[in-house]
This record gives structure tokens, sequence and C-alpha cells, in this order.
């Protein structure tokens, strides 16, 4: 495992370069790329020049959100489809191979059944492609009761849901997006998580959660610093990951309001030292 830099996640947005060097400074060991970015930016350089910058930064690349709208009408899936083998082939020319997304823990419009089988249908041909270019897909429930128990009908908001559509979906390039957050807030447990194969978890996020807060009645833009509260079992997540034997990026998702008024630097400075003492706590 390392610990990965998305400043997305922190609430910040900056160019590749500048996002390396803040990350160096956190103490990262990773970053997640923008593959929009990376798009425009292999216009005017090569691959070998992005991957060469990291060499030297002695940085990874954690991975890349999924730029399919999946969750909306046909045409706007299709047309996002259609750039994305272009987008793969990108990402997989740089070595990220790690790819996320997430899911909308119910529908307004859809039943489960419904919903389920749009799901299958559409995840397994956004696969289809990534397999093509050698990249895995990370799917994220969101666990909050406060999230899926506000729409008309419920969907997939567990980790078991996610496995289930995974089998569904068939595809071996097919895993979870474990987030910490949404593994407390569904009552999913340390065992559950060493059930798991090392293949089954395409990324992860940490955070921590306020105290006082019944579980669930924990909203999910409200979150804090990885083990800054220690209300989640930070230490009991990690661990049990390492025990399954994922090896890859672990990147801090607070949506921390006080952290977002921050100067950028300070606030990822902060981040990576709340990662190096939970990184400390777990003997990693």
């Amino acid at each position: 495992m390392f610990r990965n830099l998305n400043l997305g996640a922190l609430g910040f947005k900056a160019p590749l370069y500048e996002a390396a060097d803040l990350a160096i400074k956190g103490g990262f060991q990773g970053i997640d790329i923008d593959i929009f970015e990376i798009e425009n930016l292999l216009k005017m350089q090569s691959a070998d020049d992005i991957k060469e910058m990291l060499k030297r930064k002695k940085l990874k690349l954690g991975g890349w959100g999924l730029p399919v709208n999946f969750r909306k009408d046909d045409e706007t899936f299709q047309k996002d489809l259609d750039n994305l083998p272009r987008q793969a082939k990108m990402a997989s020319t740089l070595g990220c191979f790690r790819v996320f997304t997430w899911l909308m823990p119910f529908s307004d419009t859809l039943p489960y059944k419904e919903n389920f089988d749009l799901h299958v249908s559409r995840l397994r041909e956004v696969a289809n492609v990534l397999e093509d270019c050698g990249c895995v897909l990370g799917l994220e429930f969101v666990g909050p009761k406060t999230s899926w128990a506000r729409g008309k009908y419920e969907f997939i908001h567990t980790m078991d849901g996610v496995l289930k559509l995974r089998e569904a979906i068939k595809n071996k390039n097919v895993g979870l997006l474990l987030d910490c957050w949404h593994w407390y807030t569904s009552h999913t447990t340390v065992d559950q998580i060493r059930q798991l194969k090392s293949n089954d978890v395409v990324y992860v996020h940490v955070n921590d959660a306020p105290p006082g807060v019944p579980v669930d009645e924990q909203v999910d833009s409200i979150r804090r610093l990885p083990g800054e509260t220690g209300v989640i079992d930070i230490v009991g997540f990690l661990n049990a990951l390492r025990k399954i034997g994922y090896d890859g990026p672990v990147t801090p998702e607070p949506f921390d309001k006080s952290l977002k008024e921050m100067p950028i630097e300070k606030a990822v400075i902060k981040t990576g030292e709340a990662m190096k003492k939970v990184w400390s706590q777990a003997k990693i």
C-alpha cells in the first residue's frame, strides 16, 4: 500500500506537475491523474516525459476517475463511452491502470431490479473497454443511511451489494473502491474485509467521522482527517487490507470544510501528517 494524493478529494485543484510537488511536500508516495488534463498534456509532450518526471520525484501513479457518466440517459452514456478507449490507452501508456467511480445509492425513477440490470449492462461495456487496455475498475458504494434512505428506490449501498453487482457483470477487471467511511457507515466489519482477496479491492479511500453522531445519522459530506477522532477503526481497516495483500493507493478523502479554507500547501501537509500518523499506528 502507498499513501496517495488526490487534490480533488481535499477540495483543491492543481496541474499535474504542481500536484506532484505538493505530494512530495506532504510526504505522499503517489498521485492520481486527471485524464482530461493528461489528454491535453500529451499534445505537448510525450508519455515518457511525464513518466520521467514521476520517476525523478519517486512518485507512483494511483488511478483516475472514470470519465463515463453511466447514470444518465443513453445518449450521454454512449458519447462518453466512445471516448473511453482513447483515454484508457493514454492512461495505460503512463502505467496508470486503476480506474474508479461511485454508485448512486438510490434512484427516484428505477426500482432496484431495473436499476441493477442497467448497471450490469452499462458497467460491463465500460469494463470491456478498460480490459482491452489492461485497466481495472473500482466501484464505490455509498454507505450512510442519510444518503440511501432519501430516494424513492433504494439501491446498492454495501460492500456485499457491490460484490453481487461484480458477479453479475462477470468481468474479472471489476472490483471494489473501498472507502473506510462507507465501510463504517454501512456497518461492515474488519472480518468481512479479511474474507476478500487482494484483487477484490482496486482502490482505497480513508478518512474519519465526527464524534458524538450515531452511525446512521452520519452525513456523507461531513468527515474528518484519517485518525483524527478515532470514531472509525482506521488501524483495523488498514491491517485487514494488508492481510489480504492489497498493495495499491490509499487516498485521504476527508471532506473537511476547515481543510478547504487553508492554503493548498498547508492543507496537503496537514493531510500528509495525518496519513503518516495512521501509517505508523498501523505499523505499515
